[in-house]
Order: structure tokens, then C-alpha cells, then sequence
């Protein structure tokens, strides 16, 4: 694999040379992974019983100041790996039981990741891999991740460019994530479903409901229901907590009311966005858990 010297990978285009320093991203020339586990919380036709074979990869092109996961995102935590080790993870969460393999931000690893995942499948490897994305993607890294993923958990998260701007650093968000979204909705085609209803293929597009965001959450749904029916899967998220630096930008600083997801749930209803999920407002958390056991990694070095 060729590490990029002039890296265009995600929409920021910084063109960091990745065998020398950080991108934009954070991240540099050897992939790094900050979790690797079951994960049983994502939307049920991805957790099934088992449990959705969850790594999370540090970095990440956006910079959102309320982010759950920021030590994460910011590249502060993660193990750097060969993608031969990368390869073995992949197999590892197949040995434990996973129904798939969930890719969290991979897109700034995207080059990394697709090779692991041919040395993986050529190793056994046999389950549907998910790409977990902000949906800040180019186009191309779609395509390039699309080799191998067949779901993709993607996130709507904002039509303003003002709230964008100010709360992830990419005014450009809506313009990008729209034209991602729109390429992943046609290489995954209509929600497949196995016959224990766990999704094969398809795209369920999820929105994060913001404390003071009515009316560009609205936008958001009215986006979504443009989209030709039947063709994703909607998810409407209420678990929102103000992390990392979220009070420093009003009205973040605080939880979504119940009146706020509610009036978010009757207009998704109103479109017609009712073949989906929502959250229970409970599922919002009080503190951050760091999400960084690394049980389960090879320790076994290996060329990159």
C-alpha cells in the first residue's frame, strides 16, 4: 500500500504528506485503532443478538466540539497496527461472534483498510462490513471503501452552513454529505435483510437531534424524505449529551428537551419517515466512558 504523501482523502484535502506528519485529520502513516469489541447498542438490525464487531479508528475529518467519543476523534488515543495486525482484528471479532464488522470514521484510513480487509477475507473472513461515517466523505472514498462495504451507518447531521461551521469546523458539511450519501445509496441499493432481519446491505441514515436545532433538524427530514422511498432506513438519535466543548457554544451545553425530540419524531412522522428508529431519551448518558479496551488485538508485529 502507498501512504499518501499529498493526501486528498476526506474533504478537507489538506494534503498532508502521511509518511511524514498528521493530516487534518490527525492521523499519520500507520493505522491506529483505538477499540476493538462487541458492541451491542447500534440500531438492532446491527447488533442482532451478538453483538456488531465495533472498531474504532482514531482521528477523524471533522472536528465536532461536542463529540462523544473526542479522545478518539482527536487522535489522543489508539494502538498503531500493521495492516496484517489490522487484518487478524478483523478476524478476531469474527472468532468472538460478531455479526458484522463495523467500521467507526475509517475514511481517513481508507487505503489501510481495504487492504487488511483482502488479506481478511482471503484469511476467512466471511461477515458484512458496515461503514460507520459523519458522511463528511469525498465521493471517491466511497467508492474505495465500497470494495468491501456493503452497509453504511450515515449521518445527517446538519443542512446550516452556519451551525456546521460552527459546531464541526465544515461549513461545506450539507454540499459533501449529500453527495456521499447519495453515491452510497446507490452502490448499497434498497435494505437487504438476512433471515434473522439482520441488514446485508443498504443504508440507514441517521440524525443526531441538537439542543436549539429545531428547525435545521427539520431541514434535515425534509432532506430525507426527498430521497426516493424505500431506499434507506432513517434514524433519529436523542442521545445527545454536552461533551468535550460543548458548553463553550450555546445551547449546547445542555441535554435536548423531551418537547424538542418529540416535535422532532411528529415531524418525521408527518413526512412519512416512519420505517425506522428512534431513542429512548434515557440512552443519553450522564459521563463519557472512554471506549478504549484493546482486549483481544495481536501482539505479533508485522510489515506494514
Amino acid at each position: 500500500m502507498q501512504i499518501p504523501t499529498h493526501c486528498t482523502l476526506c474533504p478537507r484535502r489538506c494534503g498532508a504528506d502521511r509518511t511524514r506528519t498528521r493530516g487534518a485529520c490527525r492521523a499519520g502513516g500507520r493505522v491506529t485503532v483505538a477499540r476493538a469489541a462487541l458492541h451491542h447498542w447500534e440500531e438492532p438490525c446491527i447488533s442482532g443478538s451478538r453483538g456488531s464487531g465495533t472498531v474504532f479508528f482514531s482521528g477523524c475529518s471533522l472536528h465536532c466540539c461536542y463529540c462523544q467519543n473526542w479522545p478518539v476523534s482527536t487522535g489522543q488515543v489508539g494502538r498503531e497496527l500493521s495492516v496484517r495486525q489490522l487484518a487478524q482484528l478483523f478476524l478476531h471479532l469474527q472468532q468472538q461472534g460478531a455479526h458484522n464488522i463495523n467500521l467507526v470514521t475509517p475514511g481517513h484510513w481508507a487505503p489501510w483498510v481495504c487492504e487488511a480487509l483482502d488479506l481478511a477475507r482471503g484469511d476467512g473472513l466471511r461477515l458484512p462490513i458496515v461503514c460507520n461515517t459523519s458522511s463528511y466523505e469525498t465521493v471517491e472514498t466511497v467508492e474505495l471503501l465500497a470494495r468491501h462495504v456493503t452497509v453504511w451507518l450515515a449521518d445527517m447531521k446538519y443542512v446550516s452552513p452556519a451551525m456546521a461551521g460552527e459546531y464541526s469546523g465544515a461549513p461545506d458539511y450539507f454540499e459533501v454529505a449529500r453527495k456521499a450519501i447519495g453515491r452510497m445509496l446507490e452502490l448499497a441499493g434498497p435494505p437487504q435483510y438476512d433471515e434473522n432481519g439482520l441488514m446485508q446491505r443498504g443504508v440507514i441514515l441517521r440524525h443526531l437531534a441538537l439542543p436549539g436545532g429545531r428547525a435545521d433538524s427539520r431541514a434535515v427530514l425534509d432532506w430525507m424524505a426527498g430521497l426516493p422511498a424505500g431506499s434507506f432506513v432513517p434514524s433519529l438519535m436523542s442521545q445527545y449529551t454536552p461533551f468535550h466543548k460543548a458548553a463553550e457554544h450555546p445551547p449546547l451545553g445542555r441535554r435536548i428537551s423531551t418537547w424538542e425530540y418529540r416535535q422532532l419524531i411528529d415531524h418525521a412522522v408527518d413526512l412519512g419517515l416512519t420505517e425506522g428508529y428512534m431513542q429512548e431519551k434515557s440512552s443519553a448518558k450522564e459521563e463519557y466512558t472512554p471506549p478504549f479496551d484493546l482486549t483481544g488485538l495481536p501482539d505479533e508485529e508485522d510489515a506494514p
